[in-house]
């Protein structure tokens, strides 16, 4: 697209949309009114995506049961299909983190990845094999150290292939839109990236709130770590990669053992299971800041 701007050198990742010369106030009204329209438009796009490819689906391998009754099954993810059209519409909020960056706020999308720009592959990759060791240790952990019952649900092979081919498109776009796009929308709006963190990692929470207080801090404190890891690292990368590790596994292992529906529907959790993933993505966290240095990965603009 024509017309687009690259941000001012030395910014932090959160600050890569400041306008310059424009007012404060001009700033934070951009940042307020870009907000809107991401969520707005997550309300919008993501169940309509999500209802057209249940119906599609339905007209295409069933047409024969009551499609409401079809339609709920696959919003609860009890099917390999409706797993995948739900991970489909959530992988469509990265287009929309990058068009409302390039759109209204008229900044190359590239810049959502990291202050680079650019994706950064080989950090992201070290950073995923470090997640996965660290977040197997601590469902491992949560089990006591002892392997659990395996009872794999039905269709698991069809699961699994879902599982493994759209969940990295699934985490990916959650983190592309609250500590990509939101973190630095409300850093315009804050003047302040660390009010950028706190503010949208409530906002991640709320989208998956379910009324369970532990829930809800389990989801703000994920939020606070992978939005300060964002912030110390300039990029999505690590915060991408911890999150895909966490889904997989999850996913994974609920597959083998229960259900991917029942893990969706978990609504309460205990207090060991706020504590030890918390620390397991702070112990990735950490990792991948010392990595980060190592390899010298740039954490202001060039």
């Amino acid at each position: 697209m024509e017309g687009l701007r690259d941000p001012e050198a030395g910014l932090s990742y959160p600050d890569m949309l400041r306008m310059p010369g424009e007012p404060v106030g001009r700033q934070a009204m951009a940042g307020l009114i870009g907000t809107m329209l991401a969520i707005v438009s997550y309300f919008v796009v993501v169940p309509l995506v999500t209802d057209a490819g249940n119906w599609l689906v339905w007209l295409v391998t069933d047409r024969v049961s009551d499609f409401t009754a079809f339609d709920l099954a696959a919003k609860s993810m009890q099917t390999p299909a409706g797993m995948f059209v739900r991970h489909l519409a959530l992988a469509c909020v990265i287009l929309i983190a990058a068009l409302v960056v390039a759109v209204f706020h008229r900044v190359r999308p590239r810049w959502l990845n990291s202050v680079q720009p650019g994706f950064r592959w080989r950090y992201a990759f070290i950073c995923f094999a470090v997640s996965l060791v660290v977040m197997n240790l601590v469902l491992w952990a949560e089990n006591g150290f002892q392997i659990g019952t395996i009872n794999p649900q039905p269709d698991f092979g069809w699961f699994l292939l879902v599982i493994f081919v759209t969940t990295p498109f699934q985490a990916a776009a959650e983190e592309y839109l609250f500590r990509g796009y939101l973190l630095q929308s409300l850093t315009m709006i804050a003047r302040n990236k660390w009010a950028g963190v706190v503010v949208s990692a409530a906002i991640f929470a709320f989208f998956h709130a379910n009324g369970d207080l532990l829930i809800f801090g389990y989801r703000f404190g994920f939020g606070l770590l992978a939005g300060s890891l964002v912030v110390l690292t300039g990029g999505l990368e690590a915060a991408i990669a911890a999150h895909v590790v966490n889904n997989l596994c999850s996913f994974t292992y609920a597959a083998l053992s229960t259900s991917v529906a029942s893990a969706i529907a978990v609504i309460q959790i205990t207090w060991v299971e706020l504590v030890l993933p918390l620390a397991g993505f702070a112990i990735c966290g950490a990792l991948a800041v010392l990595i980060g240095r190592k390899l010298q990965v740039a954490v202001v603009t060039p």
